[in-house]
């Protein structure tokens, strides 16, 4: 963890040296040229800190390294420290005239004693850095940064346990249960200890037992304690009864404290039990237990079936036998012990591949023991997955004693004192508090609510979002009547609604009501859907979900009265399954009976089940005025969107308000009318007026749409998105509008577009001469891993708004050849901004055009392995501010005109034989750069990747087959109010609906 610290402290260093305070006085008393040094080193030091702290547990070498480099950093941290102290002191009595006078007067002789001081340390400080970071190049550390991974870590003592998660302990629960209902032995107060080491499961073995309806049953009163190193917790009124006591996790070995707290509990009626948790043998022998039950661990395939629970969390097991294989010989050093398997999925199940799971395999898990004893390094890595910036707010927590509570206000004070939370713009304590809430979030282990949370009687808030394992609430949660406020949305694990919460009328905000799988009538914990007919008060969102759960759809759709809510402006319904895919009446007339409130302003619908085949499934939706979003999701075998005549449509009325369009995942959608792709119509097609999307402003076609070749008008579009799919259908489009006699170029496709983004287009059709004939008002341009493109020709003279070009990834492009030699074509991009360049194998040298766009400000040339040298004229872009050039093993020089332009930001990134030329003071091409206020070496990568902009959240349907009634049932629930109407189908059961 030492590392994590180190790594925040270099950071703050960083930070420090870069301030306005420090280059003053560096300046003042001339050491900023070895501050300057002491940034750079302490920079590069940081850069090999991840890869230092993974190899350490395999090199004695590094660890040592590590150790050396901690004193230094603490010792460079306090010099720095004492510096910004006495910095800022002076800075502050400057300001006083008076006390300027004085200081003056008297501590000339201090001052310049001081500063020589201050200049002696700094200069050896210095010294001892570069000497510890110049051993580092002997172990060839990698250099990159943290990587961020959600980790969740589980552990928890409570008497709470999903039995569903439990894997492999049946035969223990079997035999604890049978040494705790054991009639023959013959004291009051028996004692049962479960021994193992840690993380073998036996908190949640006893959690298992503890439960079990038949020890329920058996003994009166039941009670838990976690017991770290003291015996500090003790039930009372035990007298006389038969109880079950637990005391999780017993360290203490000490005789004569085991006999006075057995004292204390033999007042118990004859078969009272007491099971103890240990890791230590000598604690089971101490408490004198009837039975000692030693744990082991989880078999091969137990292992592999809790491992699958944690990595493939929503079900979608691995078909891939090798990563299977990986997988397995990764457990292989787990031992079968259930925490570290858990902790190490939760790792693996942030990137399930063959390649990530190897290098975990055989780099990350090289040193861990086989004994079985040692299981740290593997449970460390759930620590070692956590960003940097948290690893030292984690790292401190563990001052603090096991058991002990952490005030929050305490710990985030704690935290800024350390210097561990660092922001440029924003409070200290608001990002401290931010950090808590990640560190937080990323605990999974809150599964149950006490039922003493409903005494506070006061209580008007109760935030519970995220709380992603919480199966129930509180039973008496009825007792809350001044709760105003209940936020359990993405509480994905609870089980049903307590009875009674219907009684809550002070309710605002409900955000997730589940039915249960067991209706009142069975159960009389579990709330049914009527007792939201009274919480009239509700307003913001209110899901309901496993909505096939009810028993009389129609009956208690009514009950619930959303009719009279009329605060509610979202309402969500899930249908989540069904085991009688005949009861579609059953489903349309509980819709009916769902009638919301004319207020609602988004609906949103959920199936999960349903195919949809050539259907008409637009017309149900088509003509809903408010209808914004419009979703047509993975849906495998459809074809055509309508099966309507394109002469029947009417313009005016054909989605009048959709804003936003995505088609994804259709690999056989021809395209929006079948009787469009006939050829009569395509004859005739001049002849026709082609419905639009009067409002239509942004269209996102993405992944396996190859064959859609034909749409509707967009005169409107503001952005386009198209990825894995194909360029077909704006060609069409665009052949089809230019024949139509109400066409004009404000009207045209494309005529108002502003953003274009073109994504792995595999087409074998080059682009037509005008593609960019009407892109007049495009601004941002981006063309990204299309590997047939080779030129684009005739685009440059049309794109005279445009701001940003990038072009990325594309191995047949060649810009030199588009255009003519002297490349006057781009003259006419008198707009442009930025220009990426990014992976163009073929280009062997800038194109010649780039000299006339004067206006550029932002140049990036990268992954260039032909590019030899940068042309002279580059000193013609009088604009340019930030330049940009990385991977680029063959430029080995910069042209002498770069001296004359007035750059703010020059990057050069693996570029060796130009970053040797450029080394700062040495370097023969400095003096050329020298004038650059910031130069910097980091990966630019993040900037060279092309962007998604659709995020729709509307109507959908989700790899579904359904049927052209069912869509026209929907219709039923349309209103003139309703905004947003959504509906995913998905293919749980693949079964057609009829």
């Amino acid at each position: 963890m030492a590392e994590a610290i180190l790594y925040g402290i270099a950071q703050k260093m960083i930070e420090n040296l870069g301030s306005q305070i420090f280059q003053e006085i560096g300046s003042l008393w001339g050491v900023q040229d070895e501050l300057d040094n002491i940034k750079s080193i302490v920079s590069r030091i940081q850069a090999v800190l991840q890869d230092a702290a993974e190899q350490q547990s395999q090199s004695n070498q590094v660890r040592d390294w590590l150790e050396k480099l901690k004193d230094a950093i603490y010792e460079a941290d306090d010099l720095l420290s004492e510096f910004s102290t006495e910095a800022s002191r002076r800075r502050a009595m400057s300001g006083n005239k008076i006390t300027k006078e004085v200081r003056t007067f008297f501590s000339k002789s201090n001052q310049v004693a001081f500063r020589h001081e201050m200049s002696c340390k700094i200069k050896a400080m210095r010294k001892k850095l570069d000497a510890i970071a110049k051993e580092n190049r002997d172990f060839n550390l990698k250099v990159h940064l943290p990587e961020k991974y959600s980790v969740s870590i589980e552990r928890e003592t409570h008497s709470f346990v999903p039995n569903e998660k439990v894997i492999g302990r049946e035969d223990d629960k079997e035999a604890i249960i049978n040494l705790l209902l054991d009639p023959n032995v013959e004291v009051n107060v028996s004692v049962v200890s479960i021994v193992g080491i840690g993380g073998l499961g036996k908190t949640t073995l006893a959690q298992y037992v503890y439960n079990d309806e038949t020890v329920n049953t058996h003994f009166e009163l039941k009670m838990w304690v976690c017991v770290s190193d003291d015996f500090e917790q003790l039930r009372q009124n035990i007298d006389g009864k038969k109880y079950l006591l637990v005391l999780d996790d017993v360290w203490n070995e000490s005789h004569i404290k085991w006999d006075s707290l057995k004292s204390l509990l033999m007042g118990g009626a004859k078969g009272s039990k007491i099971v103890i948790t240990t890791r230590a043998k000598l604690v089971a022998e101490i408490t004198e237990s009837v039975s000692i039950h030693t744990l082991t661990g989880l078999s091969e395939d137990q292992s592999w079936s809790l491992f699958k629970q944690i990595v493939f969390r929503k079900g979608q097991e691995t078909n891939n036998p090798k990563l299977e294989e990986i997988g397995r010989e990764i457990l292989g050093k787990c031992q079968g012990v259930p925490l570290a398997i858990k902790s190490i999925g939760s790792v693996l199940c942030l990137e399930k591949t063959e390649a990530k799971w190897s290098y975990v395999k055989d780099n990350i898990l090289v040193n861990v023991l086989q004994s079985g004893e040692d299981i740290l390094p593997i449970l460390k890595l759930s620590y070692d997955h956590l960003p940097s910036h948290l690893k030292s707010c984690f790292a401190y927590c563990s001052l603090f004693p096991k058991d002990y509570v952490i005030d929050k206000e305490t710990l985030i004070q704690l935290w800024i004192a350390q210097g561990f939370i660092q922001s440029s713009n924003q409070q200290l304590e608001q990002v401290a508090d931010e950090y808590f809430k990640d560190l937080l979030w990323r605990n999974e282990s809150i599964i149950t609510l006490p039922n003493s949370i409903t005494r506070l009687r006061n209580l008007q808030t109760l935030k519970l979002k995220w709380c992603r394992n919480l199966k129930e609430l509180p039973r008496d949660i009825k007792e809350l009547v001044n709760l105003g406020h209940l936020d359990n949305s993405y509480c994905n694990a609870l089980s049903h609604m307590p009875s009674g919460i219907g009684q809550l009328t002070c309710l605002q905000t409900l955000s997730l009501f589940v039915v249960s799988k067991d209706p009142p009538s069975i159960s009389k914990h579990v709330a049914g859907l009527g007792e939201l007919n009274g919480l009239n008060n509700l307003r913001g969102t209110l899901e309901i979900k496993h909505l096939e759960l009810l028993e009389d759809a129609n009956a208690e759709s009514k009950a619930a009265n959303l009719r009279e809510k009329q605060h509610l402006e979202k309402l969500i319904l899930k249908w989540d399954g069904r085991s009688n895919l005949n009861a579609d009446d059953n489903d349309e007339k509980s819709l009916e009976g769902f009638q919301p409130h004319q207020n609602l302003k988004s609906l949103e619908s959920e199936w999960n089940y349903g195919m949809v085949r050539d259907a008409d499934i637009y017309h149900p939706i088509s003509q809903l005025p408010s209808l914004k979003r419009l979703y047509v999701t993975s849906m495998k075998d459809l074809e055509y969107i309508s099966e309507r005549d394109i002469s029947e449509e009417v313009s005016a009325s054909f989605f009048p308000s959709l804003n936003s369009l995505e088609i994804f995942g259709c690999p056989n959608l021809k395209g929006w009318w079948r009787s469009a792709s006939t050829p009569d119509h395509q004859q005739h097609q001049h002849h026709q007026t082609l419905p639009s999307f009067p409002l239509l402003s942004s269209l996102c076609i993405r992944r396996s749409c190859p064959n859609l070749i034909s749409m509707p008008l967009f005169p409107n579009l503001e952005r386009l998105y198209l990825a894995n799919a194909s360029l077909k259908p704006l060609q069409q489009t665009m052949a089809m509008a230019s024949s139509l006699p109400s066409s004009s170029s404000s009207s045209s496709p494309f005529s108002k577009l502003k953003v274009m983004i073109l994504l792995e287009l595999k087409d074998e059709v080059p682009l037509l001469d005008d593609w960019a004939s009407n892109l007049n008002s495009l601004k941002r341009l981006i063309i990204w891993r299309c590997p047939k493109l080779t030129t684009l020709s005739g685009a440059m003279q049309n794109l005279n708004s445009l701001e940003e070009l990038r072009i990325l990834d594309c191995d047949e492009l060649d810009p030199v050849s588009d255009v003519d030699d002297d490349g006057m074509e781009w003259r006419l991009l008198n707009s442009l901004r930025s220009l990426i360049l990014k992976g163009l194998p073929k280009l062997k040298s800038l194109p010649a055009g780039v000299q006339h766009v004067t206006t550029l400000r932002e140049l990036v040339i990268a992954e260039f392995p032909n590019l030899m040298n940068l042309p002279e004229w580059t000193c013609q872009l009088t604009s340019l501010e930030i330049l940009v050039i990385a991977k680029c093993p063959n430029l080995s020089s910069l042209p002498d005109g770069i001296r004359g332009l007035r750059l703010q930001k020059l990057t050069i990134h693996d570029c060796p034989h130009l970053e040797i030329k450029c080394e700062k003071g040495i370097g023969e091409d400095w003096p050329k750069i020298a004038h650059v206020p910031k130069i910097t070496h980091e990966d630019p990568s993040p900037k060279l990747n092309g962007d998604g902009m659709y995020h729709s959240d509307t109507f959908s349907i989700w790899e579904g087959d359904v049927t052209k009634n069912e869509l026209e049932a929907q219709n039923k629930m349309r209103s003139k109010y309703l905004s947003i109407f959504r509906i995913l189908w998905t293919s749980a059961t693949r079964q057609q609906l009829r």
